[in-house]
């Protein structure tokens, strides 16, 4: 569910003020993660690495809070779940995308995942969640990348991870992912949080 809330009654209320007028308000950081243990799960249960990434993306989101406002057009509003989107290559060779609900529960996230991914593919729609508050990402797989920043103009204020092709060492597997976020949503002590989080989730799958 959506609703709109008043900025000067959470704690966003400072923030808020400050950089809803901004006409740069994004923020990036870039952190390389250690996901050789996802790369094993991947590997070992026939999993998608993507799909067990945005898994984990959404692991991590949901135990913050500021993750569940978000600022749009000048308004501050607060959302009781969480969605991941995902770009997938449609079958008259362009790209659609789709939210997938963020579940506790990874199965039943991959199998939304499966199906949601299919659909948007097959159909060549996007499918949308207006009802979830969407953390967005973008895998562009065909290089290993060091950094990748989207629009930073504020008309998509979600929060955006993006990466490239993972990186193999001897006994390791890294990826470095680029997370922008909206100033007025999250300060960079949230965003540093949200990053610990996702090496957690990204350590302890399936543990």
């Amino acid at each position: 569910m959506k609703q709109e809330v008043n900025p000067k009654e959470t704690t966003r209320a400072e923030a808020f003020e400050m950089w809803m007028k901004s006409p740069m308000p994004m923020v990036t950081l870039v952190k390389t993660f250690d996901v050789t243990r996802l790369r094993k799960i991947s590997r070992r249960k026939g999993l998608k690495f993507n799909m067990l990434l945005c898994w984990c993306i959404g692991k991590a989101a949901s135990n913050i809070e500021e993750f569940y406002m978000l600022p749009e057009n000048g308004k501050l509003f607060k959302y009781d779940r969480i969605a991941i989107n995902v770009i997938v290559d449609n079958t008259k060779g362009g790209i659609s995308n789709c939210d997938i609900p963020y579940s506790n529960h990874l199965a039943e996230f991959c199998r939304d995942y499966e199906k949601l991914t299919q659909e948007s593919s097959t159909l060549c729609q996007n499918i949308n969640d207006k009802d979830a508050v969407i953390v967005g990402t973008s895998a562009v797989v065909g290089t290993e990348l060091d950094c990748i920043v989207n629009q930073y103009c504020g008309i998509f204020n979600n929060p955006f991870l993006a990466w490239g092709k993972f990186k193999r060492h001897w006994c390791k597997t890294s990826l470095t992912i680029s997370f922008q976020f909206h100033h007025a949503q999250m300060d960079g002590k949230h965003a540093a949080l949200f990053l610990e989080k996702l090496q957690e989730a990204i350590r302890d799958i399936l543990r």
